[in-house]
């Protein structure tokens, strides 16, 4: 077993060897989003390690290629569905933001202030800046993202 930290909600997991982030955080409870079902082609489990980078599986060429194209991507970064655990105490860094998989899910918001940033979940692009409103007319735009999410599915 190896111990995780997760930042910043100060956490800490115990995974078996081999074990991947995302696994890791779901096991948490924490809600990640899987636009593409955890292939390493999107956004939405980008994570930061603080900690640890060499304790985990080497980046591998599809996950090179998808953090070349997500926005606010730093040499730290990982995507956990790829990053595999293979020694003791990584420190993850949940960035800051909330992914979305389709504008409807922003329905239950409308007309209220963006808690965080919303963000992209293909290439991790700010959406919708925290502390904007969301509005009736910025949801009609982010329809396209529905069928964008839909493509990469189908893609995988």
């Amino acid at each position: 077993m190896k111990t995780l930290h997760f930042e910043p909600i100060h956490e800490t997991l115990q995974v078996p060897t081999r074990t991947d982030l995302l696994q890791a955080l779901l096991a948490k409870d924490l809600k990640v989003l899987m636009a593409c079902g955890g292939k390493g082609v999107c956004a939405t489990c980008h994570v930061h390690i603080k900690q640890g980078a060499d304790r985990l599986t080497p980046r591998t060429p599809r996950e090179e290629r998808t953090l070349g194209y997500i926005t606010g991507c730093a040499p730290d970064s990982r995507l956990a569905c790829q990053a595999r655990v293979l020694g003791e105490g990584v420190v993850v860094e949940l960035p800051e933001g909330m992914y979305i998989e389709r504008a409807e899910d922003l329905m239950s918001l409308l007309g209220q202030r963006a808690q965080a940033n919303i963000l992209h979940p293909i290439n991790g692009a700010v959406l919708i800046a925290k502390g904007k409103i969301i509005t009736r007319t910025r949801l009609e735009e982010l329809k396209a993202l529905n069928v964008e999410v839909q493509q990469l599915r189908e893609a995988t």
